[in-house]
């Protein structure tokens, strides 16, 4: 008897319907799984078997064969243990009824019958709420995925916990609430958490502002000093002034962390804004995504947060130079001889940097003991063009005793992120109609018409750009710092003041000219 089962297979953050067939019939035992599985699913031959016995249902002694539609697009993961069961269970007449039909099922099934939890379940509850193939269609999940597939609102999300509790829920013997969740009553609820304030900080006024600029528009920041001025407990602070995440910002997040197999039962969402730190030993593919079966990587997994490199300069150069596409596009596609898969990666990059290799270059009370080409060859490490890619470039430099002592650090926190999150709504205001939430999203064309700057600012720009020799691109770049100074001050147009406080916010454009 031949039995047909919905299910779901992740490609990038979307997931495509995937229909598994399963034929028993008459002959010589076996168990034969084809269409284009990876080695989990392969494996999910014995899982499935052994869960089905232990279950304490009947396991066929014929012919079994599965196939996994379509077979041009590549199975990966154990989320398919669990159609296959229940397509053997209807074959053999073991699950009776017809509700098994109207169900999509994805799980992972333990030895003694219980279903685990799978990655990825959030974005299969948002890409089958979007499929014509859907209608009026349950998802059946494993109870540890139940929570984020009910964030998904008008989805009928059923968890189960075993194969048992299953089959008593499809024969209709054992109802299972769909789960729902109230996003908006979480949201509202959260907390904002941050291990760092800034009234930590001591002294360090400039970085601090710059901070605040970068915090309220998006912008890329770089810190250059010598060891201990601060920069990584600057950077660190960051977070906590930023605004909190919108309820779609949470769902797009949670879905990157979903796929990537990053959330659990005891954090089944992102709630915070996520600040991802990898060590400089890290590879291309873990910062970009990617690997055998590709998965986001740290760009991806910092979307609507901070990707912080500590000490950019000790990063392989191919590293970094791989961001220059993800800063401008804010997304990345990850090609594969399979597919082709594109990640978001709209993220604010903070980096730190010493000025030299030993560090002390510029430093009143540190002789540097470098040579000019080894300073030279050090800061070639960063290129140009990614040069160009961030926005605010700030010296650090080393504090004073005076301001080592100081008993307090300065505002808080929280009095910042009110600023910031006030200029954020006046950025919203004028930009959603374009699909855009802040100025650094801004893109080149619309920038006459969303960045309007009065002739002073227009000829202070046009000075400072014949004698530092600006890109094109940093020409468009202090132009939003400066609309972002703007948004802070309440002001609908850009000023000559704000202009020239932008361009102080180029350190290393004005050390190279």
């Amino acid at each position: 008897m031949l039995a047909v089962v919905k299910s779901l297979a992740l490609a990038g953050l979307e997931a495509q319907p995937v229909q598994v067939e399963v034929d028993v019939s008459p002959g010589l035992p076996c168990f034969d799984l084809v269409g284009l599985p990876d080695a989990a699913v392969r494996e999910s031959k014995e899982r499935v078997r052994t869960a089905i016995k232990n279950a304490g249902f009947d396991f066929p002694a014929k012919r079994i064969t599965v196939n996994l539609a379509p077979a041009v697009l590549k199975k990966e993961g154990p989320g398919f243990d669990l159609p296959i069961a229940v397509g053997i269970l209807a074959s053999t007449g073991q699950l009776q009824g017809e509700r098994w039909q109207q169900c999509f099922f994805a799980g992972e099934l333990s030895l003694n019958g219980d279903i685990r939890s799978i990655p990825g379940v959030l974005s299969m509850a948002w890409s089958l709420k979007n499929m014509e193939e859907a209608g009026d269609h349950w998802l059946v999940v494993p109870e540890g995925n139940g929570f984020e597939a009910g964030l998904v609102a008008g989805l009928q999300a059923v968890p189960v916990k075993s194969l048992q509790d299953l089959v008593a829920f499809l024969q209709g013997e054992r109802h299972i609430e769909p789960v729902a969740v109230d996003l908006e009553k979480i949201v509202r609820t959260v907390p904002v958490e941050s291990t760092l304030d800034f009234s930590r900080v001591r002294g360090q006024h400039a970085a601090k502002r710059a901070l605040e600029i970068a915090a309220a528009g998006g912008h890329n920041v770089l810190l250059m000093g010598p060891p201990g001025s601060g920069k990584t407990m600057l950077a660190r602070s960051l977070i906590s002034i930023l605004p909190p995440l919108e309820p779609d910002e949470i769902l797009a997040v949670s879905r990157i962390y979903s796929v990537a197999g990053l959330l659990t039962r005891e954090q089944p969402l992102v709630l915070q804004r996520p600040f991802r730190a990898p060590h400089h030993t890290a590879s291309t593919a873990s910062i970009i995504g990617g690997g055998k079966n590709p998965k986001p990587g740290e760009i991806s997994l910092a979307t609507y947060g901070v990707l912080f490199l500590d000490e950019m300069m000790e990063f392989r150069k191919d590293v970094f130079e791989a961001l220059r596409q993800p800063l401008e596009d804010r997304q990345v596609t990850v090609t594969r001889v399979q597919a082709s898969y594109v990640y978001p990666a709209d993220f604010m990059l903070v980096a730190t940097s010493n000025p030299c290799p030993c560090g002390f270059l510029g430093d009143p009370e540190h002789q540097c003991t470098c040579t000019p080409y080894q300073v030279q060859k050090y800061r070639h490490k960063l290129s140009g063009a990614l040069l160009d890619r961030i926005d605010l470039q700030i010296e650090v430099p080393r504090l004073t005793l005076a301001e080592l002592q100081q008993e307090e650090g300065g505002e808080a926190s929280a009095r910042i992120r009110q600023r910031v999150t006030e200029a954020r709504r006046r950025q919203l205001r004028r930009l959603k109609r374009f699909g855009l939430y802040c100025n650094a999203q801004i893109p080149g064309n619309l920038m006459p018409q969303l960045c309007p700057v009065e002739p002073a600012g227009l000829k202070l720009l046009a000075s400072a750009f014949a004698k530092l020799g600006f890109s094109m691109r940093a020409y468009d770049r202090i132009i939003k710092i400066a609309r972002t100074i703007a948004d802070l001050e309440g002001s609908d147009r850009i000023t000559d003041l704000h202009i020239a406080e932008a361009l102080q916010y180029r350190f290393l454009d004005r050390a190279y000219a």
